[in-house]
């Protein structure tokens, strides 16, 4: 009987042991897969790349508006990490898509010369194509001038009127209505050996020449565009290829004299207000705005109202249009708005509502 019980106690002693043992090493490696997934990240362990120097060639940019961000090693969840503060001038280049993730090229503290390549989650970030118009300021502007007064200090558009983003659905039933002239090309005008020509009665009138050679402005073009029967006047679009901005001139086709009549971007003309107006996107920040009088005697306009907006840029100037004398609509891409491959950028519509008597 003391054998049997010896046994017993013998047996539930290893038994015990065994299980410590067990025990033991469940807890070790739970340590050592904890310590794994704790393993502290660095710099250094993100892949280096050389770094952006055209942002040209970036396919697309990368915008966030938290205080911080998560790089992970590989495009998974379960990879490693490092949590990034996120700094004003810091730059997130798009490469690719890579499931939930954007596989980004970036300069640590701005130095293209020390640049990794990292992956970030979708969900922390905003592409450019993604971008829109979705709680962003639209009457901020950086400076106007009303009838040659010049305000650098009003940083709101409200002083003016107002502005807000509508529907493509509201945009395209707007337009339906709209009172600024719709503009055609006059089949009379021609190009005929470098030489726009009006022909008039059989007779042939010489408006420009459609190439120039300048020493200044290297090689300048002159485009036709369309005849205002209005003004009774001929548009055209100069360009050169030494200059980057465009801009419209109009043109007395029977004497082939140019007017001094201008706009940089596609303008439209009120006729029942004597009026002429464009926007275009600002080469430095965001958008302008611009309405002309036009004087009639002198074929000449008078700057009426400048609005520089800083949060939108102008998608395409020839779908703006005037609902009514003081309303006006254009088409329009939120800031920093780019398209990448097989992406393209979401256009916003907006209206402007002038107060009464502004112009």
């Amino acid at each position: 009987m003391k054998a049997l019980n010896k046994m017993f106690i013998l047996a539930a002693a290893l038994g015990t042991l065994t299980a410590c043992n067990s025990q033991d090493k469940k807890t070790e490696t739970k340590k050592v897969e904890t310590a794994a997934v704790q393993k502290t990240v660095t710099f250094a362990d993100f892949k280096k790349i050389k770094g952006v120097d055209n942002v040209q060639e970036v396919p697309f940019q990368l915008f966030t508006k938290l205080d911080s961000v998560h790089f992970f090693v590989a495009p998974s969840k379960d990879s490693s990490s490092l949590k990034v503060a996120r700094h004003n001038l810091d730059n997130y280049y798009g490469f690719e898509e890579s499931g939930d993730f954007y596989a980004i090229h970036f300069s640590i503290e701005n130095n293209i010369s020390n640049s990794i390549e990292a992956y970030v989650l979708k969900s922390e970030f905003t592409a450019s194509f993604d971008l829109t118009l979705k709680g962003v300021k639209l009457d901020e502007i950086r400076s106007s001038t009303y009838k040659a007064v010049d305000d650098f200090k009003n940083k709101s558009f409200d002083k003016y009127g107002s502005i807000i983003e509508v529907s493509e659905q509201d945009y395209v039933k707007a337009s339906k209505g709209r009172i600024d002239e719709v503009m055609v090309k006059n089949p009379n005008v021609k190009l005929n050996n470098n030489k726009w020509i009006y022909i008039d009665g059989g007779q042939e009138h010489v408006i420009a020449q459609y190439e120039n050679n300048s020493d200044e402005e290297g090689i300048f073009y002159n485009a036709y565009i369309a005849q205002s029967k209005f003004l009774n006047l001929e548009l055209f679009q100069e360009s050169s290829d030494a200059a980057n901005e465009d801009y419209y001139t109009f043109y007395d086709p029977a004497n082939g004299a140019k007017c001094d009549i201008y706009a940089v971007g596609y303008p439209q003309i009120l006729p029942t207000k004597d009026r002429l107006s464009w926007v275009t996107s600002n080469s430095s920040v965001g958008s302008d705005f611009v309405v002309c009088k036009y004087v009639a005697q002198e074929k000449g306009q008078r700057n009426l109202l400048y609005v520089n907006f800083t949060n939108f840029k102008i998608a395409d100037d020839k779908k703006a249009f005037w609902a009514d004398q003081n309303t006006f609509y254009a088409a329009v891409y939120p800031l920093n708005s780019a398209s990448a491959s097989g992406k393209t950028q979401k256009m916003a519509f907006i209206k402007i509502q002038l107060k009464e008597g502004v112009l």
